[in-house]
């Protein structure tokens, strides 16, 4: 209740601050700092909250290309964007389920299926990561973040890729430790 309550009681105190100064009523020096001390607080403060607002995360840069007038940029069509980099990705998607059972259901442990099983799993997570760095952020005002942020996904991808061959190679590989896992 008393969190409904302050924001109206600050801004009558300070109605009746400003009243008073417009009718020529002198406060004390020690007065006004405190009240403007409070006042300060309050903008700072929403309604129902009890802390003060702060962004996460900078605005971007606020750059205006062109006039009113002039028409909106067409990107260049490519055709590794849009609808064929959505069916590539709905394809590696439904290819997951069936390499994701063929060696559990077979009985037989297949290093063909685990290497497949491996790559799929391996561009799945590639490109739903880029998907993620496309959508959140746009390379019209973070051009270098986003530059940063493809480097590091193809420098995790590669290893990984590298681990998982690893894995694959030397030890005892994917479907054989998901199997010991499920039975321990």
């Amino acid at each position: 209740m008393a969190s409904i309550i302050r924001p109206a009681l600050l801004r009558q105190t300070a109605l009746a601050a400003s009243t008073r100064r417009a009718a020529g009523v002198s406060t004390s020096l020690a007065q006004q700092s405190v009240r403007s001390a409070v006042l300060k607080g309050s903008a700072r403060c929403a309604a129902f909250h009890t802390s003060s607002r702060r962004s996460l995360l900078p605005p971007g840069p606020q750059v205006i290309k062109g006039g009113v007038n002039d028409p909106a940029p067409v990107p260049e069509t490519s055709p590794s964007h849009g609808s064929y980099h959505w069916v590539f990705d709905r394809a590696i998607a439904a290819g997951l389920v069936p390499l994701t059972v063929a060696p559990f259901a077979a009985g037989s442990l297949n290093p063909t299926f685990d290497a497949l099983l491996c790559a799929f799993l391996l561009i799945h997570s590639h490109t739903g990561f880029q998907n993620i760095i496309v959508d959140y952020i746009p390379a019209i005002r973070y051009q270098k973040s986003r530059k940063a942020a493809m480097w590091l996904l193809n420098l995790a991808t590669v290893t990984v890729g590298i681990g998982l061959y690893e894995f694959e190679t030397n030890d005892v590989g994917l479907t054989e430790a998901i199997k010991r896992v499920w039975k321990a």
